[in-house]
């Protein structure tokens, strides 16, 4: 098993393919846009962020979610439209609220560990993606919502995370540009934020430079696999043409369900909006009242970035609403509002919004690891942390190949 398609062009595609290639596997890449992370790894909250590793399936969520169904710019909205996607996806998503506890955790450790290795490699490949490393803070308004993150912090800590419990002034203290009442926080000092279209677009160089072959607005149509080769074909300005490798990696994102269904894998990833605007501080009163601190506010599910001198991301909620692309105004607004509420004094005269389709799995754990046909891999189904999980989940994929690779060799020899 030597020739590889990975085929998938955002943050889980391209890390993919890196770990593979620093492994020695012939790798091919296929991503339908022009260049690579153009699609839900352009622009989001820009947090590497495991004190953000609490999993979503606990009961609270879902009386959230039918309190806020018909508020239009609540932080967790669903489409009340039925669909037998959504139906299934919500029925897994509250059989795994037992694991929740045991998944936090889980994802805390698969957090700390991908910090290592995403660092490490930006440092070997010279990527500079605005990377600031002044920790995270968590702020929260009420006392039930801080107390239910004390719980969550006894996890996190399972998972071998430290975070420091703060008080309101300790809040003003570490960002004094904040304004507003909060009862407490907490700050994760290893965590850290950047730019994840920089650095994909900069891993994806050094893909190029470790000789895998990167093929850009290739558009994936089929794929199909037996016991020992896989396909893909592709369109490409009109014409299909079809490829053949050892094994094939599914890192597509909201579209690796479709393509896990033609190769006879159930990959039960439903595509969850999420909205962001980058605030461009054009004055130098902006950015100094912009923070230098990466935030969260519990009460609006909003995080927030600063992405070098002259730029500030924010980004959050939640929509299930199929695989809808629309950037709505009254989704957008909620961030804006949040920016002159908490920052008055940063102008958001140059607001500049998008939205992504976050591919989530219903128990908030991504899938890695082999299909049904010992040819088919999957890295794929990293919700709101893809970036935060996608170093520590490429290099346990090429772990997989590896040994799925030895076993052929001693059963074939």
């Amino acid at each position: 098993m030597k020739s590889i398609a990975v085929i998938g062009g955002g943050i889980t595609g391209v890390t993919s393919a890196y770990a593979l290639a620093k492994r020695g596997y012939q790798v091919t890449l296929f991503e339908k846009q022009r260049y690579a992370a153009m699609e839900t790894s352009f622009a989001n909250g820009g947090q590497l962020s495991a004190s953000n590793a609490e999993v979503w399936t606990y009961w609270a969520t879902i009386f959230k979610g039918m309190k806020w169904m018909l508020k239009k710019d609540a932080p967790l909205l669903v489409n009340p439209k039925p669909s037998w996607h959504k139906l299934s996806w919500f029925a897994e998503f509250i059989a795994a609220i037992p694991q929740y506890e045991q998944n936090t955790t889980e994802t805390a450790r698969l957090a700390i560990a991908a910090r290592e290795l995403l660092l490490g490699w930006a440092a070997d490949e010279q990527i500079d993606f605005d990377l600031k490393q002044k920790g995270i803070l968590h702020i929260y308004r009420d006392q039930a919502g801080f107390e239910h993150a004390q719980q969550v912090s006894k996890l996190l800590a399972k998972g071998g995370l430290v975070r420091e419990t703060l008080a309101s002034s300790d809040i003003q203290r570490i960002e004094p540009t904040l304004k507003g009442q909060f009862y407490g926080g907490f700050l994760t000092p290893s965590d850290s934020t950047g730019d994840i279209h920089k650095y994909t677009q900069g891993l994806a160089s050094a893909c190029e430079r470790m000789g895998v072959n990167c093929l850009y607005e290739q558009d994936v149509v089929d794929v199909s696999a037996d016991a020992r080769s896989a396909t893909v074909v592709v369109s490409h300005q009109g014409e299909r043409i079809s490829h053949n490798f050892d094994a094939l990696v599914v890192s597509a994102g909201v579209a690796s369900r479709k393509l896990a269904a033609a190769l006879g894998d159930r990959v039960n990833i439903y595509p969850v909006k999420g909205y962001s605007i980058t605030v461009n501080l054009l004055d130098a009163e902006s950015q100094a009242a912009a923070p230098q601190v990466s935030l969260l506010d519990d009460e609006t599910k909003l995080v927030s970035s600063r992405l070098g001198q002259d730029r500030f991301r924010v980004a959050g909620t939640a929509e299930f609403n199929g695989y809808n692309k629309d950037i709505r105004a009254d989704r957008i607004k909620p961030l804006v509002d949040w920016v002159n509420q908490c920052f008055p004094d940063v102008s958001t005269r140059s607001v500049v919004p998008w939205a992504g389709l976050r591919p989530m799995m219903p128990n908030m754990m991504p899938k890695v690891g082999r299909g049904r046909l010992p040819t088919v891999f999957y890295n794929t189904g990293h919700g709101h942390l893809g970036w935060t999980l996608s170093a520590v989940t490429a290099d346990m994929l090429a772990t997989i190949l590896d040994s799925s690779a030895v076993s052929e060799r001693l059963a074939t020899a």
